[in-house]
Parts: C-alpha cells; structure tokens; sequence
C-alpha cells in the first residue's frame, strides 16, 4: 500500500518516532555544551583568519585544530597508496559499527575517486582534486577584491565613518584570502552541495552532514526500514559525519528514489531524528506535522532538461510578485504546473518582464508566507515537485520573462525536527547561542554570519538555486534585519550616519552580504540582485569592489507606507510636497525598486490600497452597468494615479504583487485553526479556510466589472515604460508641485507627466513647463473610458510650446488638466505618430 506527494511514492510505514524523548516539535531547548566553529577575528597567532573548532565533550582530545573543515573533508586524496587502516583509525568510530562495512565503503569509494572526506593527509581541497571540478574551477571565477576605497568618492560624508568601513573592507578581503587559501577559491566555496547531503557516484551513495555536537549518528528511512543500527555513520576530527552506500548487486541505487530519509543522532539533549540539512526535496506526509527529508533522483529520462536560454538582463526592471500557492481564483493551493500555464502568461500579457517567486525554499508553516524556511535547499512540496519548478521557470524563460527568488538568509525556523534548529542538539551550531540568535518579533533564529560553515551553508544555497533551478537572481528578505545587532526593530532611521557604521552594525553580516553578492555577480554576470532594506544604509547598491554592499537594487519601502498614510487621511490633507520628497528621498546613485504596495500591504490586518479607497462598496458597485458611488469613482482615479506617480517617480524598477494591478479586494489571510495558549487564551483562527488565500484574477477579466479597467491601465503603464524606458533615464525633473492646485508635474526621460489631485477643480488651460520644444500628444490618460474613466480628454489632440520660461523650464504648453487625472505628454515630430496604443491594439495572447 503506497501514498502519494507530489508525484512521489511513499510506503504506508508505521510511524517513525521512536523515542519519546525526542524534542517536542516547538521544544525551547538549550544548549548544554557549546561548540566553536566560527571565523577567527583577530591577529593574535599565524593562523589568524582559520576556522578553530573544539571536539564536544565526548571527545577525549580537547585540542584546538587550526584548520577549517573542508581542508579534512576536502577532495579526493591524491595519495593512492594511503591504507584504508590509516582511514578509520583518524575515523572517530561510533558504538555498534561494523569495522569490515566500513572499510568496504571507503575503499569502493576510494577506487571510484569520489570521497571528500579522507581525514589523513594534508591541505589538500575539493576544487584541487577533482578534475572535472577544476576545469569548471578554470572556467568561472569570481574576481579578486579592488581596493574598496571608490565609496569616498561616491559619498565624501563617508569619510567621516572610513575607520568603520575600511575595517568592514578589511574583513571581507581577509576572509577572501582565507577562502581562497584553504577551499580553491569563492566558487569552489559555494558548491558545498557536491560535498554535503547525498552525492551520487557511479559506485553509490555518499551522505555527509556537519553536526559537530553529535555524538553518534545514523542514517535512517524507508531503505534500511528505519533501522538505526544498519548505517552507522563515522565521523571525523571537525565534526562532519559520513556514510557511504554502495550500490545494490543488481548496480540499482541503495536509495530507491523517493524515499524518505533522517538522520538520526545522539546529542547532547538526547536522541533526535532530524531531516539533512542540506536536503532537496522534503513532504509532509498525510496526518503528521514534521516534514520527512526525501531523497530525489529520478531516472535521467524523468529529470527536466532545460530548453530555453534565460533571457537577457532588463533595462528596466518591472517586477511581478507572486506567491504560486495562492495564485488560484480557487480557494485552494495551486501548483508549480498550474502556474506555469495559467499565470506566466498572463504576466506575460500584462507587460512585465520579471516574475518575483515567493515562498520558495520549504517552510513547514504555510502562512508563514514562506518566510519561516525548514529545508533551505528544497523547493516547497505543496506546489509539486522540484522537476515541476524547473519547467516553471524554462517556461517563464521561453516567454521572455526573468525570474527572481525571494530567498531568506536573514532567519530561519525555530522547528527543531524538520529544521535546522538546534540540528545537533546545541543552539549554537548554524546559529548564534543565546538571546542573540533569537528574532523575538519573527519567533525565529538568527544565523552566525562568523561561522565558517554558516558561510559555506548559505553562499551554497544561493548558488545552488542559481545554478540547479536557473533562477535569474534573488530579492534577499529581511536585510535590515541582518545589518544591525537591533534588528531594525524599535528603531527610527532618520538618515544620520552615526546610525549605519556603529557598535549597532553586524559586520559579519553585512560582509556575509558583501561575499554573497561578489560570488553571485562573480560567476552570473547577469544576475539580478535586490535586497529589502528600510533603514537606508549608504553603499547599499555600490559594487563590493568599490567598497559597497554590492546589491543592484534597494526595495524602496518608505513609499508603501507613505500610501497607507495618505488614505487614513482626507483628501484635504494630503500635500503634494510630501509625496514627492518620500517618492525621491533616495540615495544619488544607487537604484532602487519602488512598489506602491507588495504583499506585506495585503495581509491580514491591513487591507490593499484599492480596499483602503473603496472598502465595503467594492461588493455592490463595480459593475459597470450600475452606477458607481462617489466612493468608488474615487477609489478607481486615486488607484490609478497612485500607481503611475509611484512607477514615474520612485525608483528605477517598479514592482507589482500579484492581483493588485486590478485592485484586488479584502486582505490575505492563510488558513488558520484556534491557537491555544498556554495562560488559557484562544487565539481564533479562520477555520482552515482559503477563501482569502488564493487571487481572484476572473475579476480583472470581466470586461463587465470596474476591476477590467484597472486592470488594463496597469498593462498600458507597463506598455508605456517599455517603450519610452522612463524609469532608466538620468532625466528626472519636478517642474511643480502646487500646494494650492494639488498638481504635481515633473519630466522624466522624454515624457511629461501632470497630475491633478484636487478632488473637484478641473483646470482649464493650464501651463505646463517643458525642456524640449514643439509637439506633444497625449501617451497615457487615466480618464480614459478604457480605464474606467469619464473621457473629459481628447487623446487626438496635439498640444503646441511656446517662448518662455515657466516652472524654471525653457517653454510651455497649454492642457486641461480634470480633477483626480494623470495624464502623460510625449514630444513627437511632425511625421512622427504618438506612441499612445489603444488597449484594443495591445498584444492579446502571448
């Protein structure tokens, strides 16, 4: 009798919990016996800059050993003639091992010239060994540091903070040296996963797993019957366990795909069943709440292969954030395979050219919206299968469109069975101990951005998702978390620096963001990499070689909120003035990704922008045959503006969550049963319900709903910077913002954009200020009746300048601006046609 998930089958076994002195599944637990392995941080000895760890309690020998780990569990030995005797006795042995078993498996593996794991010998590295390796190793390389010191140039106030940076560049180009003196260099560094996990040679299986607190270990599932006495893992001087599986008398694999897999230890707080921290594929089977690890490796013909190229790295960058369980209009959870065929193209149709995936890597607690990561390495289980995904993103790539991965290396979840918590019974072991690797706000923890592995661990995560799923680049959550020792919490940024470059920063973080960047855009030139920082730290998207962070967008989060503001208060008291100084309040230099509202903006306990405007009269009056509320003709003119003030205005990329573009009602609210805590009260919850969990997209589609001309505005804005590229231009001009009109006009590359937020007066010929004389026509008018507007506005009309300055701009011309309008000018020649298209004429299918 077998079940299925996502493709995989599983037997009906009994339940694997053994012991019941297991943790319990959100157990606190604390750590009994600390373990070192951190990057050393002074100069004290020769080896400064080396990984020092110390053996647990266990252990008889309490030496320190200056050397990192790789450099024991590095690569093939060169030396052939080493004995497998020599072998096990530098081979800490754990009880109950079967000696001659072992042997066997190093000397097959030995022979097939694929162990990474010898522990006698000398500084010899994984890159160094492996022929093919080292061709790849010849191939790509991330260059060397520059000197850090462009950033003065950029930003001489920063001199006043170079005692900080300049020590922040010197650990970062420490650590480089270190990488590159004991692991063959950052690109080696980063393919942890050909080392870690469960590698596949032509002889069998290898499994490896750093978890230096343990004192014995197993590996354990469906293929040995869960028997924790028949594959006894051996372990060397750094903690690193290792089993290796030779292959079945019939050359089959000793793992059968799609078996579930653990690794069981004993630790310091008792014997734990953990899933592989370096795992790709991991499920929750039917009644149980810990997921179980599972080894993936399809028959070569049932493995994706890669059709499209990924396309090449856009001007300007229009981002579509999704989330794939919940881009159903049913209410349940929909599929990689679903969202490949019915989302893609309809982003596609609407104009953007990137697709932001949230929700990624595995997360045990679904409405954690994929922020509480489990299983870094694998992709989420409810949507399908990791071969699923791949087709999801050739697809994507076939359509011309990148895809970025919301990835998060800021925590992680605090589950101590399905995670990496407490993974070998310490606190301390990918985490910092204590209250610091604690996020009391997330309920999360906090990774050691100062441990050796730590790096390797998340440097390889991020090159695995690049590498193996061909993702186009990351959006990094949670970066201001990681910059700074608060957290960003409780603290108000306001632009002085003495709040960037202090005891407060975390510079193992920020040069873990520094190392991370360099490799991605070392070896992915084209990569795209945004990070998530609100607190506005200077250098942020200045290349690492100049002395920067090295991102090549900042998420501009301060405009969102500025929104929110804005519609808790009446019409008559919003001031141009401020909108435009939030939309422009960024750093010279350093791009940046504006979005008038993302996901954060819809979930539960806030409402989306179009809510905010319409609230209860979006369920009666957005038919288009009925006559609209005052509220509601409102709601679709200060939708629309808000929008395009917000893409013309604020950044250099522009981001849209998905649905929103059709101003999507209500909230986003996971399904949730009661939470009972532990002083007796009762959290309710929504009945397990995903009725708010999915996206109603059949409401921008009905031609015969106000939604439709939401909806096909947003694609006309998309239509509009693709063919002018506004967002990109140097050019960038406010020409009015009139406190008393409540107009706002500014340029940006070629186009002149004028919006009236007064809620009644209209104005008749009204100058407006320009650089270029001669003709202008009308590009884009949200009083468009396509748009769900009144047509107070003649799209054929061609406006003429005139001599003389107005608005400190060299001509003008004359407009009727209607009240709650936005309306965009283009210069043309005589014989030149307006861009404007009519939706009519826009690109249907795709």
């Amino acid at each position: 009798m077998v079940y299925t998930i996502s493709g995989v089958r599983f037997p009906n076994l009994p339940s694997i919990k053994k012991n019941s002195s297991l943790p319990s599944f959100n157990e606190d637990l604390r750590r009994t016996n600390a373990v070192s392995f951190s990057l050393r941080k002074d100069s004290r000895s020769s080896s400064s800059g080396k990984v020092f760890a110390r053996k647990p309690p266990s252990d008889s020998d309490s030496s320190s050993l200056a050397t990192t780990a790789s450099e024991k569990l590095g690569g093939h030995q060169s030396d052939t003639s080493s004995s497998v005797t020599d072998q096990v006795e530098n081979t800490q042995v754990v009880d109950d091992v079967d000696p001659p078993k072992i042997e066997q498996a190093l000397e097959t593996e030995k022979l097939d010239q694929t162990s990474a794991l010898s522990t006698s010998g000398g500084k010899e590295n994984f890159a160094k060994m492996s022929p093919s390796v080292e061709q790849e190793v010849g191939q790509r390389r991330v260059p060397p540091p520059g000197d850090g010191k462009k950033i003065y140039d950029i930003d001489p106030m920063l001199n006043s903070h170079r005692g900080h940076l300049d020590y922040r560049y010197g650990q970062y180009r420490k650590l480089r040296e270190e990488i590159d003196k004991n692991e063959g260099g950052l690109e080696a560094f980063s393919r942890g996963y050909e080392i870690f996990g469960f590698t596949r040679s032509a002889t069998g299986i290898t499994y490896r797993e750093w978890a230096p607190g343990a004192k014995a270990a197993s590996l354990i599932g469906d293929f040995n019957n869960w028997d924790a006495k028949a594959d006894v893992m051996t372990r060397n001087n750094f903690g690193v366990w290792e089993i290796f599986l030779p292959n079945n008398a019939d050359g089959s694999s000793a793992i059968p795909h799609g078996s579930r897999v653990k690794i069981r230890m004993d630790t310091p707080t008792g014997i734990k069943d953990s899933i592989p921290a370096w795992i790709k594929y991991s499920v929750q089977p039917p009644g149980e709440i810990p997921y179980n690890g599972v080894y993936y490796d399809p028959a070569e013909e049932d493995k994706y292969v890669f059709k499209h190229p990924r396309p090449k790295r856009p001007t300007s960058l229009r981002i579509y954030e999704s989330h794939v369980g919940m881009s159903s209009t049913e209410p349940k959870i929909n599929t990689y395979a679903n969202f490949r065929d019915d989302v893609l193209p309809r982003i596609k149709k609407l104009g953007y050219n990137a697709v932001q995936i949230m929700a990624i890597q595995e997360h045990s607690y679904y409405a954690s919206f994929g922020y509480h990561v489990t299983n870094f390495f694998a992709p989420s289980s409810r949507f399908g299968t990791p071969d699923d995904l791949k087709s999801l993103i050739d697809k994507a790539h076939e359509l011309g469109l990148v895809v970025l991965m919301d990835i998060v290396h800021s925590h992680a979840s605090k589950n101590t069975l399905d995670g990496l918590n407490m993974f070998d019974g310490t606190d301390g072991q990918y985490f910092h101990s204590g209250s610091r690797g604690y996020h009391w706000m997330w309920d999360s923890r906090l990774f050691n951005y100062g441990s050796w592995e730590v790096l390797r661990y998340l440097l390889s995560n991020a090159r695995w998702w690049l590498e193996e799923y061909k993702f186009d680049g990351f959006r990094f959550d949670g970066v201001t978390s990681m910059m700074y020792t608060h957290h960003g919490l409780q603290v108000e940024f306001t632009g002085n620096y003495n709040e960037y470059f202090g005891y407060s920063t975390d510079v193992d973080a920020v040069v873990y963001l520094m190392l991370v960047n360099d490799m991605i855009h070392g070896l992915y030139p084209e990569a795209i990499v945004v990070g998530e920082d609100v607190s506005g730290m200077p250098a942020f998207c200045v290349p690492v070689e100049d002395g920067g962070v090295g991102f090549d967008y900042r998420l501009h989060m301060a405009v969102a909120d500025k929104w929110i503001e804005l519609l808790k208060k009446r019409d008559e008291d919003w001031q141009v003035g401020d909108i435009t100084f939030t939309l422009t309040n960024r750093r010279w230099g350093e791009k940046c990704v504006v979005y008038a509202e993302s996901h954060d903006q819809a979930l539960v306990g806030d409402k989306t922008i179009a809510f905010w405007l319409m609230d209860k009269d979006m369920y009666d009056f957005m038919a288009v045959d009925r006559q609209a509320t005052p509220r509601v003709d409102r709601g679709i003119a200060l939708h629309k503006m808000i929008r395009l003030i917000t893409m013309g205005l604020g950044g250099e990329g522009y981001l849209n969550f998905m649905g929103n573009e059709f101003g999507h009602p209500e909230w986003i609210d996971f399904p949730r049963t009661d939470q009972h805590l532990p002083d007796g009260r009762v959290i309710p919850g929504n009945n397990g319900s995903y009725d708010k969990c999915r996206r109603r997209f059949d409401l921008g589609d009905a031609e015969y709903l106000r939604y439709h001309g939401l909806q096909e505005f947003d694609r006309a804005m998309q239509h509009l910077e693709e063919t002018y590229g506004f967002m990109t231009s140097e050019h960038q001009y406010i020409s009015r913002k009139d406190e008393g009109d409540r107009v706002i006009v500014f340029e940006r590359g070629n186009l002149v954009f004028v919006f009236n937020f007064h809620w009644t007066n209209s104005y008749s010929d009204y100058r407006i200020g320009c650089s270029v004389p001669g003709k202008y026509k009308i590009v884009l008018d949200s009083d468009n009746s396509l748009f769900g507007g009144f047509n107070r506005l003649d799209d054929s009309a061609e406006f003429f300048t005139s001599d003389g300055r107005h608005d400190d701009r060299p001509c003008y011309f004359m407009v009727y601006a209607p009240c709650r309008t936005a309306v965009v000018y283009a210069a043309v020649k005589d014989d030149e046609r307006s861009s404007l298209v009519p939706i009519s004429l826009l690109p249907e299918d795709v």
